[in-house]
């Protein structure tokens, strides 16, 4: 069976490997450049593709006239979509006899749309997932073939549990793709009423707000530290990136202040401290020593 596929990111490699396993024939491979101005912690999948011998191509749009000729033109039988930016328009959808499908980030139909490992990490969600889905118009609303559930530790940054939606996607495409190229799986509708549907995340929308209780606070600093671009806050008008603060849930202090104890740096909230572990401010980090020397000099304060 033959699959176009439009891939990016580790769990583009995750699915192109995955196929290659299970026997596709993979004619051409939809991917992108790498952003220059955006920090490549990933797998390369252009790369994957010269490793491989497959043909790839780096459209701006694929959804052009262009390139749908072209992917009519390789005849696919199927085609798949792991972690590719751009939505693919109903013509190319129509394409392949035997559909179109994505694999999504999140337990499907909870958490559709963009940017899911870092929404439910924000919400503090206790789990998550992966799922394989028929495209349709509507975005992450197709017929589920399969999906696997992922727990979320208290501990878990967006990166370890990207780690864990890979693995969990390997072992999902390991079962199911073998199947899918017999003919032999199943589809399940989805009931997009009861999920939930975010959109994307820009640098912008990782600011503290004080107000809120320290878990909350906290949720976020795990849901966008690095490899993402990081929650901050400013003191006297200098941008402090917190990398990383775990939560007190103990205690009283006006949202915001700067209290410094027993070695340590104590920031009120609504409900509870974060204790600050690493911080960023003019592109210095500091921890331990720098970090209790910094903000000795501005106890009392306030982080807005």
């Amino acid at each position: 069976m033959k699959a176009v596929v439009f891939a990016y990111h580790n769990m583009g490699v995750v699915g192109i490997n995955a196929l290659i396993r299970a026997g596709f024939k993979i004619p051409l491979v939809f991917t992108y450049e790498n952003n220059s101005e955006e920090d490549i912690w990933f797998d390369s999948v252009s790369e994957l593709c010269k490793k491989e011998s497959i043909g790839f191509v780096v459209p701006q749009n694929p959804n052009t006239s262009e390139w749908i000729a072209k992917i009519k033109a390789q005849k696919p039988d199927i085609i798949f979509s792991f972690y590719y930016r751009t939505m693919l328009s109903e013509e190319i959808l129509a394409v392949p006899q035997y559909g179109a499908y994505n694999l999504h980030g999140s337990y499907l139909p909870f958490y559709r749309g963009r940017c899911p490992v870092n929404w439910v990490l924000i919400k503090g969600e206790p789990y998550t997932g992966v799922t394989l889905h028929e495209m349709v118009e509507k975005p992450d609303a197709g017929e589920i073939v399969s999906q696997q559930k992922v727990e979320i530790a208290f501990e878990d940054t967006a990166l370890t549990l990207f780690g864990k939606l890979q693995k969990a996607a390997g072992e999902m495409l390991a079962d199911v793709l073998p199947r899918m190229l017999r003919g032999d799986f199943t589809k399940f509708p989805q009931d997009i009423s009861r999920g939930s549907y975010y959109g994307g995340r820009k640098p912008e929308d990782g600011i503290i707000l004080w107000q809120k209780s320290a878990v909350d606070i906290y949720n976020l600093i795990r849901g966008v530290t690095r490899p993402y671009p990081g929650a901050f806050c400013y003191l006297n008008e200098k941008k402090i990136i917190i990398w990383w603060g775990v939560p007190q849930q103990e205690g009283l202090s006006c949202p915001g202040r700067i209290t410094v104890a027993d070695s340590r740096v104590l920031i009120g909230t609504g409900r509870g401290f974060i204790e600050l572990v690493e911080v960023e401010i003019d592109d210095r980090t500091l921890r331990k020593n720098s970090l209790l020397n910094f903000f000795k000099q501005s106890e009392g304060e306030c982080l807005l």
